[in-house]
């Protein structure tokens, strides 16, 4: 016995105020496509959100509520990927050439006249939806390339897979050994603002400078994945809270300082930065400390954003200064040298040879190679300041 299976129809959004002009759209593709017609901008983004079946949107410009161009930038700010990557065209009525620029630097798909007859409509529709589900394969595929590599090949970063994999590894080890291992979840700032004003081209490439700067400042232990357009993960085991709030301010000052030009505009970028610790949000899974950093990113976000953000609130360099004289710690300092701040190392190099100068006594009483123990530890008792008032051992200019 045979069965017979409905094949579904592709669903198209139609959003404009004019309700004759989504019945004569209606009247044009109601028997290749299923509709659903929203009379505002704010409607038809609730209809996304909630109907996973709209493949396509007709979007009229000038709207109450929500006009089409902040529902253009909605959609391609979305951290949503089906939503983001849907097609979308303008009804075009009188708007003129700045109006279409605007909508094609935000990631319009294509325009269609209000008086477009059926044919030209529908075709306009299909060949969009066609190529629609060649990139949605295609990305499909790309997926699943990843999730059997550890390397993103667009972002050139971990994948998220491999992330939650090594991130797992790491944690059993530091449960093992009783180690540190601290996560930092970083957002771009008002990242939907960004494509609104310039682009979705010169978000993309925002998203690729923090990338690019990422990949550059961690230590080779440390793990970066790309989570969404806006967002990145860092893993970094054998660091406890206090040293990833050092380099999560770095970061968030390395940022405060690039800016990008385009088309003789200046762009400003600023991050968002939540950082999470298993030595202080207990050994949990990797998946829930990023959740935890995760969560501390939208504190930030809703206190305007541009800081950093660990369990005890808002973090500044004083704070991390003030954690880090408490005890000298030769994690800490190793940390430094490693994101390039051996001057600040310097510093304290005293307390740093203080907190070592038991290990070196061990040294050299097992190995006798000489070590000036005394000059050594006079030198962690802190700097002599000579008749001049320089430091020992220098000379004044």
């Amino acid at each position: 016995m045979s069965t017979d299976e409905t094949i579904p129809m592709t669903k198209v959004l139609v959003v404009d105020d004019s309700r004759m002009v989504r019945a004569t759209i209606i009247k044009h593709i109601r028997n290749r496509f299923d509709v659903r017609d929203e009379a505002d901008g704010e409607a038809g983004w609730e209809a996304l959100l909630v109907d996973p079946a709209i493949q396509l949107v007709l979007t009229d410009i000038g709207m109450p509520r929500l006009d089409g161009f902040g529902l253009l930038a909605r959609i391609r700010g979305s951290r949503v990927q089906r939503i983001q990557d849907l097609p979308v065209v303008i009804i075009s009525g009188d708007e003129d050439d700045e109006a279409r620029e605007r909508a094609l630097k935000l990631g319009a798909s294509d325009f269609v006249a209000k008086g477009a007859g059926s044919a030209e409509l529908l075709a306009r529709l299909e060949s969009l939806i066609r190529l629609a589900n060649t990139r949605r394969e295609l990305n499909e595929s790309r997926a699943a390339l990843a999730v059997q590599s550890p390397v993103d090949p667009v972002s050139g970063l971990a994948t998220p897979s491999y992330l939650n994999h090594h991130a797992e590894q790491e944690m059993a080890l530091a449960r093992r050994n009783q180690g540190a291992i601290s996560v930092m979840v970083i957002d771009i700032d008002h990242y939907e603002q960004l494509t609104e004003w310039h682009g979705t081209h010169v978000a993309e490439l925002i998203t690729r400078k923090l990338s690019k700067i990422l990949s550059t400042k961690v230590r080779r232990e440390d793990t970066v994945s790309q989570l969404s357009s806006s967002r990145f993960a860092v893993l970094s085991p054998s660091t406890d809270l206090i040293g990833c709030c050092a380099f999560a301010l770095r970061l968030q000052h390395a940022m405060e300082k690039l800016v990008m030009t385009y088309r003789d505009e200046r762009i400003r970028i600023s991050v968002t930065i939540g950082v999470a610790s298993a030595s202080v949000d207990g050994m949990q899974t990797v998946g829930n400390l990023i959740e935890t950093a995760a969560k501390r990113v939208q504190e930030g976000v809703n206190a305007g954003g541009n800081r950093v953000i660990g369990d005890k609130g808002e973090v500044d360099q004083a704070m991390v200064d003030s954690q880090l004289k408490q005890v000298m710690s030769i994690d800490h300092a190793l940390l430094q040298i490693r994101i390039g701040a051996a001057d600040e190392v310097a510093e304290r190099l005293p307390e740093v040879v203080a907190t070592l100068l038991p290990l070196l006594e061990l040294v050299e009483s097992r190995l006798h190679c000489g070590l000036p123990l005394e000059h050594l530890k006079q030198y962690g008792k802190g700097p002599a300041v000579g008749s001049d008032g320089a430091e020992g051992g220098q000379s004044s200019a």
